[in-house]
C-alpha cells in the first residue's frame, strides 16, 4: 500500500467533514431541511469533484477499482493456505 499523497489526504479530511456536516443538519423525516435546495446541490457537486479526484489519485498509483464491500459477501478471491502447497519434484 501507499502512503497517501498531501492531496489525498485533504481530499479525505474535506470528504469526512462535508458527511459530518450533513448527518448534523439533517433532520428527522417529515421535517424540513434547513439548508436551501441550492446550497444541498453545492455540496453534492463537492462530493462528486472530491470522488472525482480521489479515484483518478487512485488509478495514477494503481489502485483503481477498489470497492468496500460486506464481510459476508462471497469473495472472488480463494485463500489457499501455504501448508497445503507441495514441493513439487522435477
Amino acid at each position: 500500500m501507499t502512503e497517501l499523497t498531501k492531496e489525498q489526504e485533504i481530499l479525505i479530511a474535506m470528504r469526512k467533514t462535508l458527511s459530518a456536516i450533513i448527518r448534523d443538519v439533517t433532520p428527522p423525516p417529515g421535517l424540513r431541511h434547513p439548508l436551501s435546495d441550492a446550497t444541498i446541490q453545492d455540496v453534492r457537486q463537492c462530493l462528486g469533484l472530491i470522488a472525482a479526484r480521489e479515484k483518478e489519485l487512485a488509478e495514477m498509483q494503481g489502485r483503481g477499482g477498489e470497492r468496500p464491500y460486506y464481510a459476508d459477501a462471497p469473495q472472488t478471491a480463494q485463500v489457499v493456505p501455504i501448508a497445503s502447497l507441495k514441493k513439487r519434484k522435477d
